[in-house]
């Protein structure tokens, strides 16, 4: 992964992995045969219990346990940055001290939904969880659509100031947001796209890498487009993301990982099943679906 990408603690291709679920029950055997799958594929980190992965809706033993399976079942051989957010900045820093505790690379802490807290009300919190680690590394999640408030440009500069914070997964959809924060905060803030569709084009803008849902199903196409990117082959990434966009799109046609969980299913990785509010995805999305696999190559 050398070339026009700069050396950072993370980059790359990282897979959102999805928590498989088995007849109300996590589903560890294919946790694990996606985990092996994934690394085997090229992916170059995975991020579990994310907002693909369910957290809502997992109990904090479960939580714990998906951690723990991903820390040990990678072994070392990819970065795991461990979802550990909350809106309960307590809870928040509970979850970040077990996934430093187990051996995750990093963590990723969302910004707080439901609450709508100040650009401050932010800051503290970020901060509050960041000064209950020891060494284990921060990475922001920015995702407005469901977290309601953004945090903005000048509140990411003063939480990269903190030596735990050191990264963003920007889930914005703002492309041209990589270049504003490296003109403000510098190279060495970890940049990582939060959102599929434009997630090629925020490597062109300065960004580091990706947090992908759609990395779950084609996982050697992501990492391949990342590397061509990084390496300088520009014309190759995008022939990739070109014949991604089908998945980019087809995959959010409901609530997400809803899309992801059918399309994982129709490739014999897990089942579909998913945890009330949510529920399977409409025969109109699975027509949607299953179109944008065979467009992709997948099916």
């Amino acid at each position: 992964m050398a070339g026009i990408i700069p050396e950072l603690p993370f980059k790359g291709a990282f897979t959102a992995l999805i928590t498989p679920f088995k007849n109300g029950q996590v589903d560890t055997d294919s946790l694990r045969k996606l985990i092996n799958w994934q690394i085997e594929q090229g992916i170059h980190g995975l991020v579990p219990v994310g907002t693909t992965g369910e957290s809502p809706t997992l109990s904090h033993e479960e939580h714990d346990k998906v951690i723990e399976i991903t820390v040990a079942e990678a072994a070392r051989r990819v970065p795991v940055i461990a979802g550990a957010g909350s809106n309960n900045t307590s809870e928040a820093i509970r979850l970040a001290k077990h996934a430093e505790h187990v051996g995750a690379d990093a963590v990723l802490i969302v910004s707080p939904y439901y609450n709508k807290p100040t650009q401050q009300g932010l800051i503290a919190h970020f901060k509050a969880i960041a000064d209950q680690l020891s060494e284990v590394p921060i990475i922001v999640y920015d995702i407005p659509g469901r977290s309601v408030v953004k945090i903005e440009d000048n509140t990411l500069a003063e939480l990269s100031a903190h030596k735990h914070i050191i990264g963003i997964k920007d889930a914005t959809g703002d492309a041209a947001r990589p270049a504003r924060l490296c003109n403000l905060i510098g190279d060495d803030f970890c940049q990582l796209s939060g959102d599929d569709a434009t997630a090629f084009s925020y490597l062109a803008s300065g960004g580091h890498g990706m947090i992908s849902v759609v990395s779950n199903i084609a996982p050697k196409l992501y990492s391949d487009m990342f590397n061509a990117f990084a390496s300088g082959d520009i014309k190759v990434g995008m022939a990739i993301n070109k014949r991604l966009m089908s998945l980019h799109d087809g995959l959010f046609c409901e609530a997400s990982p809803g899309p992801v969980k059918y399309a994982a299913e129709r490739l014999g990785i897990c089942n579909s099943e998913v945890r009330l509010p949510l529920v399977p995805i409409s025969s109109d999305a699975r027509r949607v679906v299953d179109n944008a696999l065979d467009f992709a190559g997948l099916l």
